[in-house]
């Protein structure tokens, strides 16, 4: 039998190498050529057009961990996704400087290149999340397995399992390829190397589902992107695995990726602090093996004479310095091997403070954080939410598709909400008979997705004849 790494590829069949003058290539998606902007990088343009999208934007009435919070200092989708992309470029920096200094990447790209790449990505990670985070997504699943089944008869099986599956990390693909600035024609038109470095799952959903892919029931691409997506893997040089439509990850994806855990690590750690669901004790004994001995002593002065609420900032960078170091030296010590496509999880590699600190936040996460009442109530509604705006939604796209002239008043209103013209024009006299309804239906998806935490339950009230009026 062969030997396969912890994300289950076939080490023996990974011959080839990636090439950083191709992962890090500052072409635009479509072949498009990047402006040649004095002072400005390909990369740092991408990152604006992130900041600048009304899909980046709505994260800030996303959940995070905490739906509907009221208290102002609990992180949401769209702050969370800022600190991340902060930690990514620190980490993304470092690392490129090593790169550089041991002429591991082309001349014309500076470690302030790699750091943009990653903050790019970092700031786009969530950016495909519904609303009320992973319960959204759960919510999505759920109502297209059971309820809404029936709107999926006749579609190919790969097409359904994308709505049986709804994956965020597939949506936020869509997101920044077809949904905005530039609809179903380059979206935000992101430089390869920034699109290949978002791919956290570069697999589509069906493998995944029958656990042919590392992940089972993670994938990071829809159907309606695929031809995309293997125009991304071809650009940036990516190593084509075992299995259709699967290639390994790009390397910069695990520090995106390390970026986050770390982020949520420490921040939903801070956040139960300032609910009352934990107590500064226990936050800082996780914290606290990752202080440099030489310094600790300061620190526990510092926090004496400090309420818990404000001893997280005395601490949090001197932590966070921590990861980002351990993280960077990590991934250079494995550089090699992960360009041959041999992947790690790279917070599990670093040393082992690094690693247990991470890990036991996460832990104390999901016992005493994503297990509180609050949080459990509002998440069960959201189901109610959720399955009430599909049911409307997607019953006006199957009338419409049936009789695309004929076809009830209640129906027509929902296509006006949705907007008639935001449909993907390939609908049109497409060879396929049933993927105009998929395509519908993922239209739907951007809809439904991209709407926020108090936007969605509105809406559900206003289809239920129970709304206010605004």
């Amino acid at each position: 039998m062969q030997a396969k790494d912890y994300f289950g590829y076939n080490r023996e069949k990974l011959m080839n190498i990636m090439k950083w003058e191709n992962l890090v290539s500052s072409q635009r998606i479509g072949g498009r050529p990047s402006k040649d902007e004095k002072n400005r990088s390909p990369f740092n343009s991408d990152h604006d057009k992130i900041i600048f999208s009304g899909a980046f934007r709505r994260l800030a009435r996303k959940t995070q961990v905490h739906p509907l919070a009221t208290n102002d200092h609990i992180h949401n989708r769209l702050t969370h996704s800022l600190e991340v992309a902060c930690v990514g470029r620190s980490l993304g920096i470092k690392v490129g400087q090593m790169l550089v200094e041991q002429k591991k990447i082309p001349e014309n790209i500076s470690a302030s290149d790699i750091g943009d790449i990653v903050q790019s990505t970092c700031l786009a990670h969530d950016i495909g999340n519904p609303p009320f985070g992973h319960t959204g997504e759960s919510a999505i699943r759920s109502w297209f397995s059971n309820e809404g089944s029936r709107f999926l008869e006749k579609l190919k099986p790969e097409e359904a399992n994308d709505l049986k599956m709804f994956e965020g990390n597939a949506q936020g693909l869509r997101v920044l390829t077809s949904a905005e600035y530039h609809p179903y024609d380059g979206g935000m038109r992101l430089t390869y190397a920034t699109l290949g470095s978002f791919i956290k799952y570069p697999w589509t959903s069906l493998p995944a589902v029958n656990e042919k892919r590392p992940k089972t029931g993670k994938f990071g691409v829809f159907q309606s992107e695929l031809k995309t997506f293997h125009e991304i893997a071809g650009a940036v040089g990516l190593i084509k695995c075992h299995g259709d439509d699967w290639y390994c990850r790009h390397p910069l994806v695990y520090l995106m990726e390390a970026a986050d855990d770390f982020c949520y690590a420490l921040l939903d750690l801070e956040d139960a602090l300032e609910m009352g669901i934990l107590n500064w004790d226990q936050v800082f004994q996780v914290l606290e093996p990752v202080l440099l001995t030489t310094d600790k002593d300061q620190v526990v002065s510092d926090l004496k004479n400090v309420r818990d609420g404000r001893k997280p900032p005395i601490i949090r960078g001197r932590v966070m310095d921590a990861y980002v170091n351990s993280a960077a030296s990590t991934f250079l010590d494995r550089e090699k091997s992960i360009l041959s496509g041999d992947p790690i999880d790279l917070v599990k590699c670093c040393e082992g403070a690094v690693a247990k600190s991470v890990s036991e936040a996460k832990s104390i996460a999901a016992k005493s954080i994503f297990n509180h009442p609050r949080k459990i109530e509002l998440e069960i509604g959201s189901y109610s939410v959720i399955s009430t705006i599909l049911e409307v939604m997607c019953t006006a796209v199957d009338e419409y598709i049936a009789e695309p002239t004929n076809h009830s008043f209640k129906s027509k209103r929902v296509l006006d909400l949705i907007g008639k013209e935001t449909f993907d024009p390939k609908m049109k006299n497409h060879p396929d008979k049933h993927t105009p309804k998929y395509l519908a239906l993922m239209r739907i998806i951007d809809f439904v997705s991209g709407c926020t935490d108090h936007y969605a339950t509105y809406l559900a009230k206003q289809f239920n004849g129970m709304g206010e009026s605004r």
